[in-house]
């Protein structure tokens, strides 16, 4: 599914036994985009890869597909590796979500995974076929639209597994100002999708602390005090832009419009 690039993508993908489709320019929606994708496809499980994710590993794809054995299975999420060079604050958040450890994610899960329970994301994961008619991603959301399919396939009884074998590297180089936005939205949605509570924001607290202690260790050890710096600052923007987009009822519309990364006021 290709919406305009202008890389020689379309002639390299033609190469293959593919379907290739192209949908105008401009008007790619993160939700509406892979839930036509999604229809078009003829296989049972659904396989989503960032354009700028690249497997780690041989067996990625197959990491992936040996969770639906369980039939309970719903959706399958793999590790996302810091790409070589990436910042202190890229390397630390990442580390937080994607740890070496596989989960099952079931109602048994949810207050000791706090807001990891919903974390999906389709840079790096597969979904049965079957649950994805069942669900499909949000079209009201214009962003975090896995957070939001992860939400409707654990409500209905599914669940969702974390397999830190298929791993990719996916980073990118945020801004400070980026990341506040960013975080703007992420906030923003928590409170859309009602599922910023007592547990999620408990968790969220204690790896703040983790990363916290990481950076000061970082500070004393040998990663540079101006790095080091710059992470904090980051992280603190990070912060203050989820506290704000979790009240962003109480901003005004025209402010508001400024604080978020993906317009989601337009």
């Amino acid at each position: 599914m290709d919406s305009g690039s202008a890389d020689g993508t379309p002639d390299i993908a033609r190469r293959f036994p593919v379907q290739f489709f192209t949908i105008p320019d401009g008007t790619f929606h993160h939700a509406r985009t892979r839930n036509h994708a999604a229809s078009l496809a003829r296989g049972e499980i659904l396989f989503y890869l960032a354009a700028d994710a690249l497997p780690a590993k041989r067996n990625w794809l197959d990491s992936l597909l040996a969770n639906f054995n369980d039939e309970r299975v719903g959706a399958v999420y793999g590790q996302q590796l810091p790409r070589p060079g990436s910042s202190y604050e890229r390397q630390d958040a990442l580390g937080a979500v994607y740890g070496q450890e596989r989960l099952v994610k079931d109602p048994a899960a949810r207050a000791q995974l706090g807001y990891r329970y919903y974390h999906l994301s389709t840079v790096n994961a597969a979904i049965r076929r079957a649950v994805w008619q069942a669900t499909r991603f949000p079209e009201e959301l214009k962003v975090f639209e896995d957070l939001g399919i992860a939400k409707r396939i654990l409500d209905q009884g599914w669940t969702i597994v974390y397999e830190p074998q298929a791993s990719v590297y996916h980073s990118h180089h945020h801004t400070t100002k980026g990341l506040f936005q960013r975080y703007f939205d992420i906030g923003y949605t928590l409170r859309q999708l009602e599922i910023w509570n007592a547990d999620t924001r408990g968790s969220f607290m204690r790896d703040a602390h983790k990363l916290f202690r990481r950076k000061l260790e970082r500070f004393h050890g040998n990663g540079g005090a101006r790095n080091v710096g710059m992470s904090l600052g980051q992280d603190l923007a990070k912060s203050v832009g989820m506290f704000l987009g979790l009240n962003e009822r109480f901003i005004p519309l025209a402010i508001k419009r400024h604080l978020s990364a993906f317009h989601i006021y337009d």
